[in-house]
């Protein structure tokens, strides 16, 4: 890793500096990850070719050794921090260009549960993939999923636990999407430490993700499908 401190980012050309954007995100280097969205944009670059190509490349590779036990939780939110900085650069430019969007994710941890950490690393990572993500926050109620559904449509639905006390109430969500007739039209997906695949099948949920990382390749999995049959 070369210091970015006495590094000129002007003085790299494109695959450099991607190179270089892949290096910062992985240090979570904030600011230098900022520096090179700007300069790439003023070579001309399109938004959606800075996103893919530079954030999303990188924070791919931050998943990878997050799986894989190299990179931890401080890391990863750090990566994703500077991630963060990146997007705001390019939503507004995004938004103007109707870039394509991988997906829609409605994410939050459940009522009676004020975990975050784990939501808000899969909330990071997915908008780092190109979901647009809704982040709910901390104790919801049924009540909160519905409206969010409802006013959003997305395509997947998020919920997270961290107390084997509040993970029955992921099954009161899925039970009311069922009432209401509309769970077939959205991919749930839960998390958190106590749960298992078991516990996801016996609510009904569609996938059980043990991280941020698995999460990611997960949504990803079932929008490539939607795309797919919408395309056959």
């Amino acid at each position: 890793m070369s210091d970015a401190g006495d590094l000129d980012l002007n003085t790299l050309n494109d695959e450099e500096l991607t190179q270089q954007v892949h290096d910062d995100l992985y240090d979570g280097l904030k600011e230098e990850v900022e520096a090179a969205v700007h300069i790439l944009l003023g070579r001309g670059w399109t938004p959606y070719k800075v996103l893919t190509e530079a954030l999303v490349e990188g924070m791919r590779i931050v998943g990878i050794d997050f799986r894989d036990g190299i990179l931890f939780v401080p890391e990863v939110l750090l990566a994703a921090n500077s991630m963060k900085a990146g997007m705001l650069i390019l939503k507004p430019l995004l938004a103007e260009t109707g870039a394509p969007r991988v997906g829609k994710m409605v994410i939050g941890t459940v009522k009676g549960d004020i975990h975050d950490i784990g939501k808000n690393l899969v909330g990071m990572m997915m908008e780092g993939a190109g979901f647009e993500v809704i982040d709910l926050g901390i104790n919801n109620p049924v009540e909160n999923y519905l409206a969010a559904i409802e006013e959003h449509q997305p395509d997947i639905l998020g919920m997270s636990a961290l107390l084997t006390t509040t993970m029955p109430y992921m099954k009161v969500v899925i039970d009311t999407l069922k009432e209401k007739g509309v769970r077939d039209d959205y991919v749930v997906l839960v998390g958190g430490a106590p749960l298992n695949e078991e516990f996801a099948k016996a609510i009904g949920a569609d996938s059980y993700c043990r991280d941020a990382a698995v999460a990611v390749e997960t949504a990803k999995s079932y929008m490539a499908r939607k795309h797919n049959q919408l395309n056959a």
